[in-house]
């Protein structure tokens, strides 16, 4: 019981209660751009107060923490790949690295897990006959989650980079209940079962079946659903870091779990309220394919228009909406974006952005992208906040979006997409969609408001289009 009121030990536990009040402010100034990067720093300065003090005063047996070069090492490496990582990362990619480093999250929680069950199970051998107890559920809890949260961001990567297709074979859905009922069962096994020192074999097994779950998890989701999956697996990995807070009682590593967890998981419900589907239907469904409904050689009207019409339409209007999707940040016109929106506002056109909250490949993709290139926060519009505007804008131009904006979430019930929240673009006077081809989205349907009356289309690259446009502009 000294150890515990030792000053060391004192003031570890007051740092840790520090960390997390950091942690929850910085989470908290997350909630605006203005204040954003801030919150990013000081739940940064959580993270390096609750390391430092953890390396200067944790003991264990009276004894300090040993292996300092290493951990030194370590996370000099760390450190160093993150930072180039963030540094040299394109926006298109950015999806992808966000998947790549929650995954190694997951890794590290599932990694103490592993450690952690043999000296479990070797201190309480001979002295219990199960393993019924609070800190087997954290490790295996830990393991079995960090494991699909690695192995499932790790297809969400591949899916997002393009190396990965979809397997959207029906059987998969069985595959997923049958390994979820076997992971399930055999951690209750493991539980019951009587602990004996150095038989660690039931966490390797169930370590595997994690992993393996992970992969046919993710496998049947469709490209659409990846903001969703992201999200639900960020959380996942929040989950797994509170396991191990747990498991150690330390209440920074609890207190960023459960945020992490518990902030994924209001957006993974939130996302799927903006696309009008439930999380076990993103889950077992696959997502994508054509729309029932064929389109009729009548409807497929398509009307091209010219930069020099463009330009005048936009420079004489009173309110353009710009509605971005993933189109632009592969593009990378955002800059070229702002450029036009400054150019149009000199001649007293009023010039917003129509956001939609799946738009792109990750949770916030287009703020972030629009962030880079100083668009004003106050620009942004909400897609409610959006459709209440349409009618009264005289042009949208669409630059990169396609199933986000797609009336066959509105008229075709037949759609995979039908009854999905959209910004509905074609209530506008005028529509201006600029699009390398007539090619389909990432939900792989046809998009019918390339066919609308409104509609016309500005074929090309989303750059080059954009400067032309922008010269056009500047020489009327």
């Amino acid at each position: 019981m000294e150890e515990i009121f030792t000053p060391q030990i004192s003031t570890l536990e007051i740092s840790y209660i520090l960390a997390s009040v950091l942690f929850i402010l910085g989470l908290k100034k997350l909630s605006h751009p203005d204040t954003a990067r801030n919150g990013n720093l000081w739940a940064a300065a959580g993270m390096l107060l609750a390391i430092l003090c953890t390396i200067l005063f944790h003991k264990k047996e009276d004894q300090n923490i040993g292996n300092i070069p290493w951990i030194l090492a370590a996370l000099a490496i760390g450190t160093a790949i993150g930072w180039i990582a963030a540094r040299k990362v394109k926006m298109t990619a950015m999806p992808q690295m966000v998947s790549m480093f929650n995954g190694m999250g997951g890794a590290c929680a599932a990694l103490i897990s592993m450690m952690e069950f043999p000296r479990m199970q070797t201190a309480i051998a001979g002295h219990a006959s199960n393993m019924l107890n609070g800190e087997a559920l954290a490790i295996l809890l830990g393991l079995t989650i960090g494991g699909v949260s690695f192995a499932g961001s790790m297809i969400a990567f591949g899916k997002l980079d393009e190396r990965i297709g979809d397997i959207k074979s029906p059987v998969l859905r069985y595959i997923n209940l049958m390994f979820l009922f076997v992971l399930l069962a055999f951690m209750v096994f493991i539980m019951f079962k009587v602990p004996v020192a150095n038989e660690n074999w039931m966490i390797y097994v169930l370590g595997g079946l994690a992993l393996i779950y992970g992969v046919t998890f993710v496998m049947p989701i469709g490209g659409a659903d990846m903001p969703v999956v992201i999200s639900l697996l960020n959380s996942f990995t929040g989950v797994a870091a509170a396991c191990g807070g747990f498991l150690y009682h330390n209440q920074a590593m609890l207190t960023g779990g459960i945020l992490v967890g518990s902030s994924g998981t209001i957006l993974t419900i939130l996302m799927c309220k903006a696309m009008n589907r439930s999380l076990l239907n993103v889950i077992i469904g696959a997502f994508g394919g054509s729309s029932a409904a064929s389109i009729q050689s009548g409807d497929k009207t398509v009307k091209e228009i010219t930069l020099s019409d463009a330009a005048v339409l936009l420079s004489y209007s009173q309110k353009v909406l710009i509605v971005p999707g993933y189109g632009l940040a592969v593009a990378q016109a955002q800059h070229l974006c702002h450029e036009m929106d400054v150019l149009l506002t000199s001649k007293n056109v009023e010039v917003k952005y129509g956001i939609h909250p799946v738009a792109g490949r990750m949770p916030g993709h287009m703020n972030v992208l629009l962030a880079e290139a100083d668009v004003p926060y106050e620009k942004l519009l909400e897609m409610e906040e959006a459709n209440n505007e349409m009618q009264n804008t005289d042009v949208v131009i669409v630059i990169g979006a396609n199933d986000v904006v797609n009336p066959a979430a509105e008229d075709d019930p037949s759609s995979p997409i039908a009854g999905m929240p959209v910004i509905r673009v074609w209530e506008a006077k005028n529509v201006i969609v600029m699009k390398r081809s007539m090619a389909k989205g990432y939900a792989a349907i046809d998009n019918m408001l390339f066919f609308h009356p409104r509609t016309r289309m500005l074929f090309g690259d989303a750059k080059a289009s954009m400067q032309k446009l922008i010269a056009e502009i500047k020489n009327l």
